[in-house]
């Protein structure tokens, strides 16, 4: 007997068939969205008795007009109200914020949410958000500063060679970052090891700042060459042999005796561009072409001849930190940081916290890697 099997489906819907199992995905929009999670919330708030409902609600409802507009925005997003673990996650979320009173925790609710989104297809990432959205109305302030403070130094590098940007562009995301006074006694470290955001250990010390950033910004503090070497004339024959420009080899600002390829880091040679404007019918438009994988090696070959002094190389974290503590908040991070006692290892439920929150004070932050 032959399979007759009908599917009927109003607009924007989508069906999906295999053999008997009829699966109809209809499209959201920001209004079935809303009853959503009205519907959800039930469940949410079904343990509460008469007395806790109303504020229960009242702070449910402030958490869904923080996460819708959010959602809306990323385009897909509402199609995720329709997953079965996306609406579990929404209830602990709702849970959270009838058990919040915290305003800004609507906020980084949201931002966890939208992580699921983006990063739902990750186990790992999915673990993290979970366990994060259920522990937001636990953690402390100062707490989640310090987390979000501790992330954003081992996540967050300036993309820009030029040191002295590199430095202001630091600044500037630090005092986004570090909203508050972070925090000075250790308690914090035990309460956030307690919600399993970090790793306390306590066989190793934290590398102070001054040694930190150096490692990873080694473009900025690499000796260079000198610009009256025999190795400047190898490195302007390169460029002139793979056709590139001489200038892409500047004056190193914190020893001007030296020259130096413009990256903040030796990998940042893989991601080089050139800017080439081009004119037609009276139209100026720009065009961002790519360095070839001869010109890349090119670069790193020059990189290569770069002298390795010690003593340069100090003098030239010497002039790093000086120039670093010109600035306001990076002075007051380092100054932080290395008081802090003891190391430690961030979970992936920190992670994903710490970067809802980095994300929370600037908008324009990368989606978490």
């Amino acid at each position: 007997m032959a399979d007759k099997q009908i599917q009927k489906a109003g607009n924007n819907a989508q069906q999906l068939q295999a053999n008997n199992i009829v699966i109809n995905n209809i499209g959201i929009d920001e209004k079935r969205a809303r009853e959503i999670c009205q519907e959800t919330s039930v469940s949410a708030v079904k343990t509460y008795t008469e007395e806790a409902l109303n504020t229960a609600n009242a702070r449910i409802i402030e958490f869904e007009n923080k996460l819708l507009p959010k959602i809306e925005a990323v385009e897909g997003a509402l199609q995720s109200f329709a997953d079965p673990s996306f609406q579990l996650l929404l209830i602990e979320a709702q849970k959270t914020a009838a058990a919040t009173e915290r305003e800004e925790d609507y906020d980084l609710l949201s931002e966890l949410l939208i992580h699921r989104f983006q990063k739902g297809e990750n186990r790992k990432i999915r673990a993290g958000i979970s366990h994060a959205v259920k522990i937001i109305d636990e953690i402390s302030d100062d707490a989640l500063l310090g987390l979000t403070a501790l992330h954003s130094v081992s996540c967050f590098f300036p993309v820009t060679g030029d040191i002295n940007q590199g430095l202001t562009d630091l600044n500037a995301l630090f005092e986004k970052v570090i909203y508050n006074q972070l925090p000075k006694d250790n308690d914090w470290l035990d309460h956030l090891d307690i919600l399993d955001t970090i790793r306390i250990n306590s066989f190793r010390k934290l590398k102070k700042i001054k040694q930190y950033y150096p490692e990873q910004l080694d473009g900025y503090i690499a000796a260079g060459i000198k610009k009256t070497s025999e190795n400047y004339q190898k490195a302007i024959e390169i460029l002139n042999k793979v056709k590139l420009p001489n200038n892409i080899l500047v004056e190193h600002v914190l020893n001007q005796n030296y020259v130096r390829i413009n990256v903040a880091n030796k990998n940042e040679i893989n991601t080089f561009s050139l800017i080439q404007p081009i004119i037609s019918y009276e139209e100026r438009k720009i065009y961002r072409i790519s360095f070839s994988d001869e010109q890349k090696n090119a670069l790193k070959s020059i990189y290569e001849l770069y002298i390795q002094d010690d003593n340069i190389k100090n003098k030239n974290i010497e002039q790093f930190m000086i120039k670093w503590n010109k600035f306001p908040k990076l002075k007051e991070l380092q100054e932080w940081w290395d008081s802090i006692p003891q190391s430690f290892n961030i979970t992936m439920v920190g992670r994903v916290l710490a970067h809802a929150n980095a994300q929370r004070c600037d908008k324009t932050l990368p989606s978490l890697n």
